[in-house]
Order: C-alpha cells, then sequence, then structure tokens
C-alpha cells in the first residue's frame, strides 16, 4: 500500500508538467493544472514577525565599547522610558530594579544591564548587520499667533473630521498600523493631500496653532516631529506631532535628484533647504509630491525635551527614533556608528524612544541631537552607516511566530555554512 501511494503521488507530480517530445526545447511555462506549490523554509522568511530579525548575541561584542560609555545620560532616558515600560509584563521587573538604584554610577548602571539584559544584534531582510544611522533635531522657529504679512504660512492641529482607524484592534497582526482617513455620506475615504490643505479654499481655516514666516522651515518641521516657536515679543511655544494626514510620506531630496535639480551630494536638509530658496517659483510643486501631511499640538513649555512616539520626553544625543515592527519601542539599544561626516567613532547607550515615516527596516535609526542650529547642522548633515544592538529584559518573551521564525532562520544559516 505505501509503495501504491508513493506511486499515485508520483503519477499526481508528473501530470502537473508538460512533458516535451525528443529533440524539443524543455519548458518552464505554467502548466494548466492547479499543482499545488511547496514553500521552502527560505521562501517562508520573507514575511517577518515582529523583531524577527532579531539575533542573539553576546555582551562580548559590546563590552568594549560600553565599558567606555558615559552611561548617565542615557540612564535619565531609560527612566524615562520605564515611567511608560512599567505597565507592561515584559518591563515591569526591569524597571523595578532601575528605580531602585538611588544613586546611578556608570559602575550600578553597567552591573544592572549586564545582570538582567540579554544583547540582540540588528539584522537586515538579507542577513547583514550594518544600515543607515540619519539625524534629527528640533528646530526653532520665528512665528505669531495671528496670520500677518510676514507670518503667513499655517501651522495646523488635529483636524475635528479627521478619522483615525487602529488596524490592530480588528486584525492583530496590523499591530501599529492606522487606517486615516474622514466619513464622506456613508464611507470613509482617504483624508486631503498636502496639495489640497494647502490648495484654494484653505480647508482647515479655524485649525492654525501658530503662523510662521518660512515654507521651507515649515515643511522640515513636520519632518522633525517638534519644535519651538519664537514670538517677536520673547515669548515661546513648543509644538509636538499630533497627527497625519495618513498619506505616504515621500522624501522631497529622491524627488529632487530624480527631476535632475540637484545632485545626491547635495541631498542633506541644508542642501535642500539652498535649492528652495533658489527656486521659489519651483518650490510648491515639490513640496506637493509629499502627499504626506503633519498636524501639531502645543506642548507643556518646561518639558525637558520633544515628546516622542512612546510619549515620554527624549534626550539629547541619547535617544533615537527606530522601526518599532523590527525593535521594541521604549528598549534601550547600543549603538555603533560614527559622527556626522567623518569616521571619528560614535558609541553609545541609546534609548528607542521614538519613531518616523522614513525610518523603516531592521537597522536603521534617526539620532536626535537636541535643539537648535548646532543640532540642526549636525542632524542635517548625518548619514552614516552603523550596528544596532537591542537590549532585552532576560526574561523576556518573544512573540511564537518570531520564535519560529527564528528557528527557521538558523536552520537555513546552518545549511549554508
Amino acid at each position: 500500500m505505501r509503495h501504491f501511494i508513493i506511486f499515485l503521488l508520483t503519477l499526481f507530480l508528473v501530470s502537473c508538467v508538460d512533458v516535451p517530445n525528443k529533440g524539443e526545447k524543455v519548458s518552464v511555462t505554467k502548466s494548466n493544472c492547479d499543482c499545488p506549490k511547496i514553500k521552502t523554509e527560505k521562501e517562508d522568511l520573507t514575511k517577518i514577525p515582529d523583531y524577527g530579525l532579531l539575533k542573539k548575541s553576546d555582551w562580548s561584542t559590546i563590552e568594549s565599547s560600553f565599558e567606555n560609555d558615559n552611561l548617565l545620560p542615557a540612564w535619565t532616558a531609560w527612566l524615562r522610558s520605564c515611567s511608560a515600560l512599567k505597565q507592561k509584563e515584559a518591563w515591569k521587573k526591569v524597571c523595578d530594579l532601575a528605580d531602585d538604584i538611588k544613586e546611578p554610577s556608570d559602575e550600578n548602571i553597567k552591573n544592572y544591564f549586564k545582570n538582567y539584559f540579554n544583547v540582540y544584534i540588528a539584522s537586515n531582510i538579507d542577513g547583514s548587520e550594518t544600515g543607515m544611522i540619519t539625524g534629527y533635531y528640533q528646530p526653532i522657529l520665528k512665528g505669531s499667533k495671528v496670520k500677518t504679512s510676514h507670518y503667513k504660512i499655517p501651522l495646523y492641529t488635529t483636524p475635528k473630521d479627521l478619522i483615525t482607524v487602529d488596524l490592530s484592534e480588528v486584525y492583530p497582526e496590523l499591530k501599529s498600523k492606522r487606517l486615516r482617513g474622514k466619513v464622506v455620506g456613508n464611507k470613509l475615504v482617504p483624508y486631503l493631500s498636502r496639495a489640497e490643505i494647502d490648495g484654494q479654499g484653505t480647508p482647515l481655516a479655524g485649525n492654525e496653532i501658530v503662523w510662521v514666516e518660512d515654507p521651507v522651515e515649515a515643511f522640515f518641521l513636520e519632518i522633525q516631529g517638534s519644535g519651538v516657536i519664537h514670538f517677536d515679543n520673547g515669548e515661546t511655544m513648543q509644538i509636538g506631532y499630533a497627527d497625519q494626514n495618513g498619506h505616504p510620506f515621500k522624501a522631497i531630496g529622491s524627488a529632487l535628484i530624480q527631476k535632475k535639480e540637484i545632485t545626491m551630494a547635495e541631498a542633506s536638509m541644508e542642501g535642500i533647504k539652498n535649492w528652495a530658496r533658489k527656486n521659489i517659483v519651483k518650490l510648491k510643486a515639490f513640496l506637493n509630491m509629499n502627499t504626506s501631511y503633519v498636524f501639531f499640538r502645543k506642548l507643556p513649555n518646561d518639558l525637558p525635551g520633544p515628546i516622542g512616539a512612546l510619549g515620554v520626553s527624549i534626550e539629547a544625543e541619547r535617544s533615537v527614533a527606530i522601526d518599532p515592527k523590527f525593535i521594541p519601542l521604549g528598549a534601550p539599544i547600543f549603538l555603533s556608528t560614527t559622527q556626522p561626516n567623518t569616521n571619528d567613532p560614535l558609541d553609545h547607550l541609546m534609548v528607542a524612544q521614538d519613531t518616523g515615516g522614513a525610518i523603516r527596516g531592521g537597522v536603521r535609526a534617526d539620532f536626535y541631537w537636541g535643539t537648535g542650529e548646532e543640532a540642526g547642522r549636525k542632524a542635517g548633515s548625518m548619514k552614516q552607516q552603523g550596528k544596532i544592538w537591542a537590549l532585552l529584559p532576560k526574561d523576556y518573551v518573544f512573540p511564537i511566530a518570531t520564535q519560529e521564525f527564528s528557528m527557521k532562520r538558523n536552520r537555513i544559516e546552518e545549511a549554508s555554512k
């Protein structure tokens, strides 16, 4: 019977192939039958579960750089993360232990992380462990609370008709995915694009939070996610990201390169600003190529820093934005890269407290430099290669799908050696 079943299976598989006559060229075109496609493990790795590109590593891989780092600024950032993370079971124990350290020093901070955390190196889909590290900052803009002939570029707060749907409530596999739009009749339709918001009729009139003078600075404020507005009377206002119109982000630098307006070498923040000042007539068309639009909210002026995606203030030179699909939001990380436009090492314990529309991938981070011109200069010129290690509690439990994915990947890696 066993041999008979094998014979029938062979017959079935053969029937799915066009057998050529002698001397004919063999065709590999698809046959008419609906033969089941058998996926290999390698093909199955194309769908990556949350944190699926983290690979178990060892403290020895970062120990030398970790030992030489000044950890106190990172500790401040980590305690802020804990204020949000301690509500989650996976992080409660390590955050409670952090609260017990009343007089932190480099030595007991090092011991804390080594005793209670494991090290995981981040990787890309192709298995490589190096990726792009860029920078961002909090700009300072001149502005007014009312529209004037000088201050006429509006920054909007979230419109009342913007609907945000958290898809994970219906489809858990779509964690961190949101659908945005507005209701027209009985349908949810895409929300207004940048061109529609800034076009004739001012559809968002009444939603202005403040007015600024420079459309380019306003555009880059959206990319940075937060800023400080200086008014002529000396007052200031801190504003931060509130929501987004649901349209995909498109980098203006890429569009300018494609149209041969600038070169690849000129595609930095300062390079784009320089182009904009010389091409006022062309500017609006290029800005509208990025249909994404960010809305802001007023923040307390006494905050120690902008509010990141985790919901806590971020720390200059110790906070990064990451892709939360591949690195848990709020986690401590160790970043090994170089200073902007140099080969000088930049090896720091950081905390993954923010996200960004352009921050996508397993080894991808945006380094927060702080507030003002000097921070902006560093952020604008930072486009370095680097490595990322995530530090996760020793009892951290990965999702079942991630565990299965890791086992498959390990089998493939072993077989290829």
